[in-house]
Formats: structure tokens, C-alpha cells, sequence
């Protein structure tokens, strides 16, 4: 059964086969319809929420003359499509949900390119050209990230390409199909051993700002980093999510410990470190769903956010459970990490570099191109440094205080693309709002406190447990109301209801 397995409903085969060579704004509904409702499956399947979804959805609808109503879930899209004289319906499902920053931003473009190709605007750079280089070189052996270096050098490419196929207007749909095949089946920025070491990285850096010190950074980076290597090799084989949750987990956890029994040879300090194997399970952290979970909420999309923030909680659950059992397993009992008593001044200017390096690491996880993910680091480390510097000075709540930290995120990034828009900034540094808050946030999540509800949880101790619960989601809830202000004050899609 597997050969003949798909995972949507076909629209009409002859139809679209028909239509392949035709100019995509001279197609039929189906072949039109095809692409709208698979560049919203591509960005569905990058892990985005179903707001940006059916935006992207709409772009690609709009220079077609196609109206588009589309219900978004968290792994499914059924998308109804008419052109004034017919209307027809795809209904497509994913097998499981991912995070991939760099498809969002590739798609972006691709956008863009498909808008400015059928003779409007581009929305997403003020340089159309930008988009344009960018799609066309996808398919060359060069880095695709080369035409965005400079935009003279953009405007070569595109008079170049004119020039041999004689004008953008002739867009034919198999053209299109043939771009977003190359989107669809790019492989990973980074080899499974450089992931690990961005989890390893983000990980450590996490557990300083947890409180923690050099042993339980230590413990922390081994973990972290054999653990997702362990989740990014089973993953490829398409096993079940929260299978490999688990299993990541518990390595992550047993080699954490590991670590700190071998430093325990030489310095028997380091045994007293048990809270540190908390910190090498922060990896899996599902920070993308909980954000953007919260954000289609915040657009009144309940449906898809509360599948999202179910998901979380799912991976969540699994997650934390993995960790008590290697707790009771190897008989941890953790209990928070000690003073490091440093001097205030030296530890703002070491939050500040352990927030960029954290933020680093979760970007490397997210498939973020290097620039992307040192743009998102440097907005984390200046939000996450200010939101617990004013928790430390101003005993502001944690809550209130990830609720300011995110909110600042989502002002930053937005004030990092109006720069771009406006040439401040280089053109090639202009990344989507979503790919930059996120990983800056998912740092504030509170990854500890999660845990420890279920450590009291698994000791039958209901009031501690539900103490800790109450206080991770207060915080969990208030980062997606930070970045949904933020965006409520800066775009006027977001203001108003209409």
C-alpha cells in the first residue's frame, strides 16, 4: 500500500499536466490552485503558523486573479480556490511537523520573485531584484546566498537573465513547480555533528542563565550535544516524534550524568551537580509551537492553536517524563543550582554573551543560515540580558519580565526589516519577522520549571507540582503576548480586526 500512499487529495491530473507550459496567469484553476495550496503545505511544513500560511497562500493567490478561503491545522490544509467562473478544492495533510527557518525565508522570496514575474510588486524587499537573483540561482551549482551579496551585482544577474529568456512575464507553471521542487528537497544547512554542537552550545549557555557554573555548563554541553546527534539520526529515519523525544532524552540525560561522574574522578564537586541533567534536555524544547500557537490565538485561529500548543505540551510531557525517569533511575534529586556569586556587572556582560551563544545554538537547530542566525542572536542576547537584569534590579515578576523581554524581541525585529526596507541596512540581511523572534525568545522559555513540575509530579508531591505548573505557564503564556503586542503596535494587519 505504501506506493500508492499519498498524503492529499489529488486535484484533476489532466488538467494541470495540460497546463504545465502555459503562462501561470493563463492556466487553469486547478494548475493554479496547485501551486497556491503547495507553497502553503511548504511553509506549513517549516513549522510556521497558519496566519503567515494563509498570507503566503494569498501572495502567490493574488497575481493569479484566484480568491483563496483555506482552513489551517497543524498538519493539514484544506483550501478552496475560485477564479470568478470555477472553483475547486485540495485538501492536503503532512505526516509530521518540523522547524525549517531557512525554507521560510526561501520562501519568502520565492514569493516575491513569483509576484514581480507576473508583472506586480514585490512585498517582501523594496529591491525586487533581491528575490529575483536569489530564486533563479537555486538551481545552480553555486550558494544561492552569493547573488544577495551585493546588489549590483543582483542587478547584473537579473539584466543576464532577461536577456536570455526575454522577459519575466512568460512564467510558466512548470517553472514555478520546477523552484519550489528545489525549495522542497534542499538538504540541511548543517550536518547532523554541527547540530549537535549548536544544541551542545545552546544548552550550556541555557544553564548559565539558569544559575549554573562550569560543571553544570560541562554536563550540560556533553549531554545536549550527544542527545539531539542521537534525535537528528533517528529523526532521518522518520521515526515517531515523540519516540525519539523520549529516547534523546534519556541520552541526553544519562550522558550528562555520565559526564559529571567522570569530572567527579578528578574533583568530587562536580557530583553534587544532579540539576545540571535538566539543562541537557532543553533541546527539545518546542518553541516554535508554543509560539506560534499562542500567535494564531492572538488572530483568533483556535482551532490550529490550540493543536499547536497541544503538540507542545505533548512534546513537553514526553520530554520531561524522560528526564524523571532517568532521575529515579540513577537516583538524582536536583534541587536547583547554587549562587555563583558573581559580581553584577561581570555577570550582565556573561548573560549577555551566553544569551547570543544560546540563541546561536537554537538557531543552528532551526536550519538558520549563519547570517540569520547571528541576526537572531544578537536581538536575543540584548532581550533575554534585559529581561533578567530588570528581574535581579527591579524584582520585576518572571512573567512580567518575559513578557517585556518579548515584546522587545518583536519591536527589534521589526525594526531590524524596516531598516532593511528602507537601505539602512544591507539588502541580503532582511529576514522574516518570525525567523529572528523565536529563537531569540525560546530561550525564556522556562525550561526548568516544566521540569520540575513533573519531578513533584512523579513524587506524588501534587501541590509542588502544581506550583511549578502554574508558574512555567504564566510565563509560556505571556512570550506570545509579547511578540502579539509587539506586532499589534507595528503592523496594521495586526490592529485591527477586519
Amino acid at each position: 500500500m505504501s506506493a500508492f500512499h499519498t498524503h492529499s487529495i489529488p486535484l484533476d491530473m489532466e488538467d494541470i499536466v495540460r497546463d504545465l507550459d502555459k503562462p501561470v496567469t493563463e492556466a487553469g484553476i486547478a494548475a493554479k490552485a496547485s501551486l497556491i495550496v503547495r507553497v502553503g503545505a511548504l511553509d506549513l511544513s517549516s513549522g510556521t503558523g497558519s496566519f503567515r500560511v494563509r498570507e503566503m497562500m494569498h501572495r502567490i493567490a493574488y497575481p493569479l486573479g484566484v480568491h483563496v478561503r483555506a482552513d489551517v491545522n497543524l498538519t493539514d490544509i484544506e483550501a478552496t480556490c475560485t477564479d470568478g467562473k470555477e472553483r475547486i478544492t485540495e485538501v492536503i495533510d503532512l505526516p509530521s511537523t518540523g522547524v525549517n527557518t531557512e525554507r521560510i525565508w526561501l520562501l519568502e522570496h520565492f514569493a516575491d520573485w513569483f509576484s514581480v514575474s507576473c508583472g506586480l510588486s514585490s512585498v517582501y524587499h523594496h529591491e525586487a531584484e533581491i528575490s529575483e537573483a536569489l530564486v533563479d540561482k537555486l538551481g545552480s551549482p553555486s550558494s544561492a546566498l552569493s547573488a544577495l551579496r551585493a546588489l549590483g551585482r543582483v542587478k547584473q544577474v537579473i539584466a543576464r537573465k532577461k536577456e536570455e529568456d526575454g522577459d519575466f512575464k512568460g512564467l510558466t507553471v512548470r517553472k514555478a513547480h520546477a523552484r519550489l521542487d528545489i525549495i522542497e528537497k534542499r538538504k540541511p544547512l548543517y550536518p547532523a555533528w554541527f547540530a549537535a554542537f549548536g544544541s551542545a552550545v545552546a544548552c550550556a549557555a541555557f544553564v548559565f542563565l539558569l544559575g549554573g557554573g562550569p560543571f553544570d555548563m560541562a554536563g550540560a554541553f556533553v549531554g545536549a550535544g550527544i542527545g539531539h546527534f542521537v534525535r537528528r539520526l533517528m529523526l532521518a529515519k522518520h521515526l515517531n516524534q515523540f519516540f525519539v523525544t523520549f529516547v534523546s532524552v534519556a541520552v541526553a540525560a544519562l550522558a550528562c550524568v555520565g559526564m559529571l561522574r567522570f569530572i567527579g574522578i578528578f574533583n568530587p564537586i562536580a557530583l553534587e551537580h544532579d540539576t545540571a541533567y535538566i539543562g541537557a534536555m532543553l533541546f527539545v524544547i518546542p518553541g516554535f509551537p508554543l509560539v506560534t500557537g499562542g500567535l494564531d490565538i492572538a488572530k483568533i485561529d483556535f482551532p490550529s492553536g490550540l493543536q499547536r500548543l497541544m503538540y507542545a505540551l505533548s512534546i513537553i510531557l514526553m520530554a520531561t517524563f524522560a528526564g524523571w525517569a532517568v532521575a529515579r533511575a540513577v537516583s538524582l534529586n536536583p534541587q536547583g543550582f547554587e549562587p555563583l556569586g558573581l559580581d553584577p556587572m561581570l555577570n550582565g556582560v556573561l548573560r549577555f554573551f551566553a544569551a547570543f551563544a544560546g540563541v546561536w545554538g537554537f538557531s543552528v537547530l532551526f536550519n538558520s543560515p549563519q547570517r540569520m542566525a547571528f541576526t537572531a542572536a544578537l536581538i536575543g542576547a540584548i532581550t533575554d540580558t534585559m529581561r533578567l537584569e530588570i528581574q535581579d534590579l527591579l524584582n520585576v515578576p518572571p512573567e512580567a519580565a518575559a513578557f517585556f523581554g518579548a515584546f522587545a524581541a518583536g519591536l527589534l525585529a521589526t525594526a531590524w526589516r524596516s531598516a532593511v526596507r528602507r537601505g539602512w541596512l544591507p539588502p541580503h540581511l532582511g529576514y522574516p519577522r518570525i525567523c529572528l523572534t523565536v529563537p531569540s525568545i525560546v530561550i525564556m522559555v522556562p525550561g526548568l520549571y516544566m521540569y520540575r513540575a513533573m519531578f513533584y509530579l512523579g513524587q506524588f508531591s501534587t501541590l509542588n507540582a502544581l506550583d511549578w505548573a502554574f508558574r512555567a505557564f504564566m510565563v509560556i503564556i505571556c512570550l506570545p503576548v509579547g511578540l502579539a503586542m509587539a506586532r499589534v503596535i507595528t503592523d496594521k494587519s495586526w490592529r485591527y480586526d477586519v
